[in-house]
């Protein structure tokens, strides 16, 4: 085992004896220690380990503004386009969506009438009780 003895108190160059007590050898070993009234000098670095930080720090800041850039340009979608009130329409018993659209559209094809009111009324199917309260869209009531 090894014991080693260090005294730097004062001395900028201090000696120490490292003693191996299993070989019975003495080696002395001189330790540099910075002079107390001195201190450590500021961490230098070299214009490659500039490089390195710069490239380490702006890597994720580049990777994160890339993803958003690339994902937080869409479009939301909102439920009501222009913002003017639609005309409500109340289903009499017996009528159907095909026949609403003969009603208040004749100069435009019934399917696409039909597939606006589902798609205004976000409705499943073409199926309507009588009472049903539909909003129409403002294409099809001018």
């Amino acid at each position: 085992m090894s014991t080693a003895v260090f005294d730097t108190v004062g001395n900028s160059t201090a000696q120490a004896t490292v003693r191996s007590e299993m070989l019975g050898h003495v080696a002395p070993v001189t330790v540099l220690a910075p002079p107390a009234d001195h201190p450590l000098p500021r961490l230098r670095i070299t214009a490659r380990g500039r490089a390195v930080l710069m490239v380490v720090v702006t890597t994720p800041i580049v990777a994160v503004l890339l993803a958003l850039a690339l994902n937080g340009g869409g479009a939301i979608a909102t439920e009501s386009g222009s913002g003017a009130p639609m005309e409500s329409v109340t289903v009499l018993a017996g009528q159907s969506l095909w026949q609403l659209a003969e009603e208040l559209a004749p100069q435009s094809d019934p399917r696409e009438f039909i597939t606006d009111v589902l798609s205004v009324n976000t409705l499943a199917s073409a199926d309507v009780r009588a009472g049903q309260l539909l909003e129409i869209p403002n294409e099809y009531t001018e």
